[in-house]
């Protein structure tokens, strides 16, 4: 009902009232339109080693073209305001699935990359001719000796389709870009809220967008600029000043002048990539000083709000845990805690706490520990098995050490489209839910299923930075949110200049300048 709600405002739009010169009713010579998918935000500092072919193929060789054209958000927009022209043939091509282990994974192989792209350019060779092309990128794919990698799928794609075909690519506003995109493709949209629910209204109006320039209505002009900001993802929350103030100004250049469509990449600092930061791009119809301007205006907006953006403190994990304990005697219940900096998802610093200060009613949700699994299978564990094993604190310094927990086993078996995961009862009235890879717990209700019932828990933990205020926060259903820091200098925190970046320039970037 949002993504149909967010598309009845997007028709209200100036772009849907000039979307095109002639009707969607109206039939000339059909339109062919290539849909392709390649996401991933991808964490450089993440343990694990690199992202291999074997990791995007976990659970199905690569998405079919019909497959494609109903994968995600932001193609379902898409296809849902494409299919709204008569003369228009939706082309979906063969593309990868998502990465298993998400955005806790390393860097993408060139090896995985290369295989991706052979299979992407070797089928729309098959399917040319085409009109368009559309891409569901993330902006955030970090890929070995290819430092921008969304701008090479856009390059090697060009060379297939010639210079005359428009290409359109729909973003996350954690990409990592410059301008180096846009030399290939025509129009970028980037998402302007942070939960993104605003993904399908983005596919949406790429398909607007691109509809237009296949019609010759539209000439891609555009401009951008990198403000030298660079920011924690937990500080881009766009519930808060000045991050919903940069967007929002967004939103009013796109309002007050027509045709003009202004995005703002706010960077992914867990990504080693030269084009770390934020980005300013602008794409005005065959007018290049309003896009110039347009894009100065937002980039010195940007640098003027740098300090509000770029800082925040969060409680560490024993004043987060006395502040809950004050919360609960007060009745502003149910409290979330949110483990904010934990990307590879196994950092136990809060549930230690948590258990040395007693605390009662506790939802753990996730812990990942693939080895805890693994032993539960081997020992043909189910439930109502006692268990009594180590847990979590196992990726590094950054994770903890592991904790001791002795309880039952309350669910073990598939979930979540994993072979297992495993809900461990523990004290009094504590759920802890072991997961083999990092799970980002958005809304109580992904919580509810048989035998666990969320309603039943007084603290929530999550491994999550925004996301999570989708159903948590921006719902009413927490009465306290508390997100929660790590005690020390690594990557996942806001102390961004404790990492040893090899290629992102974050030095030259505010607050780690020097300046």
């Amino acid at each position: 009902m949002i993504k149909f709600m967010l598309f009845s405002l997007a028709l209200a739009s100036s772009l849907f009232i000039q979307s095109c010169t002639s009707s969607p009713g109206s039939s000339s010579q059909e339109l062919r339109v290539a849909v392709i998918q390649y996401q991933h935000e991808t964490c450089t500092f993440c343990p694990g080693g690199d992202t291999q072919t074997e990791d995007w193929t976990r659970n199905r060789p690569y998405l079919t073209g019909e497959e494609v054209l109903e994968a995600g958000d932001y193609i379902e927009g898409f296809v849902h305001s494409a299919r709204q022209f008569n003369d228009v043939e939706l082309v979906g091509i063969n593309s990868p699935d998502q990465v298993y282990g998400g955005s806790s994974r390393s860097w993408n192989s060139k090896e995985s990359f290369d295989h991706f792209m052979k299979m992407i350019i070797g089928d729309l060779e098959k399917k040319m001719p085409v009109n368009g092309v559309y891409l569901a990128l993330h902006g955030a794919l970090a890929v070995r000796n290819v430092p921008r990698p969304e701008a090479e799928i856009a390059r090697r794609i060009r060379e297939v389709v010639g210079d005359q075909v428009p290409i359109v690519g729909s973003f996350d506003l954690h990409g990592n870009e410059d301008e180096a995109f846009l030399k290939w493709a025509n129009a970028s949209f980037v998402t302007k809220r942070y939960p993104h629910y605003d993904a399908f209204l983005q596919g949406g109006r790429s398909a607007h967008l691109l509809y237009r320039m296949m019609k010759g209505d539209y000439v891609s002009t555009t401009a951008t600029r990198k403000p030298p900001v660079l920011t924690a993802t937990v500080l881009q929350w766009t519930g808060q000043s000045p991050s919903m103030d940069i967007m929002e100004r967004a939103r009013r250049w796109e309002a007050r002048q027509k045709d003009t469509y202004v995005n703002v990449f706010y960077g992914f600092p867990w990504s080693d990539v030269p084009d770390i930061g934020t980005t300013v791009q602008v794409i005005t119809n065959n007018n290049q000083h309003l896009a110039d301007s347009i894009a100065e205006d937002m980039a010195e907006y940007i640098w003027r709000v740098r300090e509000e953006f770029a800082s925040g403190r969060f409680p560490m994990p024993d004043e987060a845990v006395g502040k809950t304990k004050k919360a609960i005697g007060n009745g502003q219940v149910p409290v979330v805690l949110a483990d904010y900096s934990d990307r590879p998802g196994d950092a136990t610093w809060i549930l230690r706490q948590l258990i040395d200060e007693q605390v009662t009613g506790v939802l753990y949700a996730t812990l990942r520990d693939e080895g805890v699994l693994e032993k539960l299978k081997l020992e043909n564990a189910r439930a109502g098995d006692n268990f009594d094993m180590n847990v979590g604190g196992f990726t590094g310094d950054q994770a903890g050490s592991p904790v001791r927990i002795k309880g039952r086993i309350l669910f073990f078996g598939p979930k979540w489209s994993f072979e297992n995961m495993a809900a461990i009862e523990f004290g009094e009235n504590n759920l802890l839910i072991i997961t083999p890879t990092y799970v980002q717990i958005t809304s109580p209700e992904s919580l509810r299923f048989d035998p666990v019932n969320p309603d039943n828990y007084k603290v929530f933990v999550v491994k999550s930075r925004v996301h999570f205020r989708r159903g948590f926060d921006e719902t009413g259903y927490a009465r306290t949110i508390l997100v929660v820091d790590a005690p020390g200098p690594w990557f996942g925190t806001t102390r961004l200049d404790a990492l040893n970046y090899e290629y992102g320039p974050i030095s030259r970037l505010y607050p780690f300048d020097g300046q």
